[in-house]
């Protein structure tokens, strides 16, 4: 932000901020410490790593000289690169995996801690107070300056060293996913693992799995540690390096490195340095002399973990190579012991398919119920009795953003495995689409080309993917339901005085995948406490009965429905299929809820740049009658970035909304459907930070497309102390 007054400040300022920073030049290395102590608190990673660590004093040592230098340099100079120290800090948080918010944060604070220490120090220097002040204004502008520039050639370089580890890391990956996992066979699988990472990355790789990973009834985690080993390979003749062979049995120390990666499945890098050898790796004194000749110096244990289940372990050991194992390199073996794992889980699995494609379904399908403000829910999925197995039966709930619920359910044609796959693929296109706040015709329109896309991806003998899929928003605020249907039986509607036969104004557009077909929205008002039961055609159609039938044995248990909706989900299934179901069955009852009036304030706002002190204003008004003042500052810039872009880009009208629920949401609405993006605003853009500001204050934002314009939103959290406040009536 710059200050335009400040240019009307005389050089007596400079003169002083240049006597401040001589006076503290002896005192930087104190300086940098009371700094660091700022910071121990809220940046434990600082000190978890000895090599951040260390480089963190010396960066902060930097960064305080070359503050020192901006005081002391000519009136006008520019600020100083970045020192190469925090670029260094930079490059190490990306091979580290720590997000770059963290770096950004440690920034800010630092260099206002800074500040805070140098405008304590100016009054020992003098006591005018007014020359005080005009000084630390300037002090402020100049630090402000120096942390935008030197916090872009940070994030420069951390996004060229997150950069330079993908391509990395896309090469190997690319090679594993290319070759591992080629056959259903888990012996081959492991050996395909081995074969890959010893051309250029290990010089030894083993595998060993538990003993009830390799049963073909599929047992949950061993009670004994013990494994096998399935597959190993080296770079030298005859594996000198491992005392075991292929098909042996054997048990880790209790207390030793592998046993924790596999009790806690979290990967371990482990350096051996001089003579040390663990007993983990070199179990008698003879193996160990061997070990020592080699040269072996690191040692990585990656867990294979697929689908909750840690299946085994897997090592990979230099000793030819140089270069040690580092977190990057652990990085890069996750990745493909995880790839690899998935493998050997399906190819365990692959002699009971019907078990296999329950668990995939099962996994795949909302593993508890869903809690919302929106709705209250209970799910049922029943898979087909046959011999046909599972098929493709899914049902969801996705919260939206402005308190909204997606409620979702769909029939994938087909039965097994593929089927189950496939449920899969669409599941994840609907939370995706979803998630970007399409309109329910214009998801299912999006859906429809994926599964055109399938299709055309598919062999002449798997047959042609068609799927059904009903997608419907309820918005607690209006109470209004917008639904689409692509070729899927509407939802009954339950109000609390009566039952809805059927929705006649709901269109029923055709099936996923046969593509040039309009969908069409349809919205209705719900009162408060209304039922929504939405069911694939498994649920009233059967051999003995037609849907009509069906249909009404539906409404006669709805008629009498209990407040309690998992004993409604029962006396559908009870009444309805009394025995195995002959098709797949996916059932979902919800009841809807209105938010408080009192949750929800609304502002409309002229297209002028003046509206948007009195937005703040409003924002800060509601937020301490909601109870959630602390939120205020960050509140008043988000209102102020979004509105701004409002007046300046968008078109009237222009509303404000805030939203108290399980979050506190900030809602911008305008009639202009051109949506802003987040980008990198160069050192003299007078604009393009906005959205950053929003991105960093906010969990969560984004914009929403209707009809009439978009809609920019962006979700906070709220206190612990005020979250009981957000209840819905």
């Amino acid at each position: 932000m710059a200050f335009p007054y400040i240019r009307t400040m005389g050089t007596e300022v400079d003169a002083f901020l240049g006597q401040l920073a001589r006076h503290l030049r002896p005192e930087v290395k104190k300086l940098a410490g009371l700094l660091l102590q700022r910071l121990n608190g809220e940046f434990p990673e600082l000190w978890e790593n000895e090599d951040i660590e260390a480089l963190t004093l010396e960066e902060t040592a930097q960064h305080v000289t070359a503050l020192l230098d901006v005081l002391e340099a000519r009136p006008g100079a520019g600020a100083p690169e970045a020192p190469p120290a925090a670029l260094d800090i930079a490059r190490l948080y990306a091979r580290r995996g720590i997000p770059v918010s963290r770096l950004l944060r440690a920034y800010r604070l630092g260099h206002l801690s800074l500040l805070e220490q140098l405008q304590a120090e100016a009054p020992r220097l003098t006591d005018d107070w007014h020359m005080i002040n005009l000084a630390t204004v300037r002090l402020v502008a100049i630090g402000f300056d120096y942390v935008d520039r030197s916090s872009e050639e940070v994030v420069a370089a951390y996004q060229e060293e997150r950069d330079r580890l993908l391509q990395r890391r896309l090469a190997l990956t690319d090679r594993a996913s290319k070759r591992i996992g080629t056959t259903l066979d888990i012996f081959r699988t492991a050996e395909e693992l081995t074969e890959v990472c010893t051309e250029d990355f290990a010089d030894l790789v083993t595998v060993d799995l538990f003993d009830s990973a390799l049963d073909e009834t599929g047992a949950g985690p061993p009670e004994a540690m013990t494994q096998r080993r399935v597959a190993q390979r080296a770079v030298l003749d005859g594996c000198p390096e491992s005392l075991l062979r292929v098909g042996e049995t054997h048990a880790y120390p209790d207390d030793s490195e592998p046993v924790r990666a596999l009790m806690t499945g979290r990967s371990v890098l482990h350096h051996i340095a001089g003579t040390e050898m663990p007993t983990w790796v070199a179990p008698s004194e003879s193996h160990g002399r061997v070990l020592r000749d080699l040269g072996l110096h690191s040692v990585l244990l990656v867990p294979l973990h697929a689908r909750g289940e840690i299946l085994g372990l897997v090592q990979f050991v230099r000793h030819r190579t140089s270069a040690p194992f580092d977190d990057d390199d652990l990085l890069l073996a996750q990745e493909i012991v995880s790839r690899a794992a998935v493998s050997i889980d399906n190819a365990r699995r692959y002699t009971h398919e019907r078990s296999t494609a329950l668990a995939l379904q099962r996994t795949l399908l909302p593993r508890n119920t869903v809690q919302h403000a929106a709705v209250e829910t209970a799910a049922r999925y029943l898979p087909a009795g046959s011999r046909a197995g599972v098929g493709g039966d899914w049902y969801d709930v996705i919260p939206l953003s402005g308190a909204r619920v997606a409620l979702v359910v769909g029939d994938v044609v087909g039965h097994g495995l593929r089927a189950a796959a496939t449920m899969g693929r669409l599941r994840t296109a609907v939370r995706a689409f979803a998630d970007i706040d399409l309109m329910p015709d214009e998801l299912l329109t999006h859906l429809d080309d994926v599964v055109i896309r399938m299709q055309r991806e598919e062999s002449p003998d798997e047959g042609e993917t068609s799927a059904t899929c009903l997608y419907a928003i309820y918005d607690p605020v209006s109470r209004r339901c917008s639904l689409a249907s692509a070729g899927h039986v509407p939802p009954t509607v339950v109000t609390p005085s009566k039952i809805s036969e059927a929705l006649p104004e709901v269109p029923i557009g055709p099936p996923l995948g046969l593509g040039g077909l309009p969908f069409e929205t349809a919205e209705f008002e719900l009162p408060e406490d209304s039922l929504l039961v939405l069911h694939t055609d498994g649920l009233i159609a059967g051999r003995t009965r037609n849907v009509d039938q069906g249909l009404a044995t539906l409404h006669d248990v709805l008629t009498s429905a209990p407040d309690s909706l998992e004993e409604i989900c029962d006396r559908l299934l009870a009444a309805l299929l009394p025995g195995r179901p002959a098709d797949d069955v996916a059932l979902l009852v919800a009841r809807t809820h209105a938010l408080d009036p009192d949750h929800v304030a609304t502002m409309d706002l002229p297209p002028d740049p003046a509206a948007v002190s009195g937005a703040r204003r409003f924002a800060s008004d509601v937020l301490t009658a909601w109870g959630v003042e602390e939120l205020s500052f960050t509140t008043e810039l988000v209102v102020s970035e979004l509105v701004t872009n409002a007046i300046r880009y968008g078109k009237s009208p222009i509303q404000l909304r805030l939203i108290l629920q399980s979050t506190l949401t900030c809602e911008v609405s305008d009639a202009s459907s051109t949506a802003p993006h987040l980008r990198r605003a160069r050192i003299y853009d007078e604009g393009g930070r906005g959205l950053l500001l929003v991105a960093q204050c906010a969990e969560r934002w984004g914009t929403r497309h209707g009809r009439e314009g978009k809609v920019i939103w962006a979700e906070q959290a709220l206190p612990a102390d005020s979250a009981s406040t957000a209840e819905v009536t």
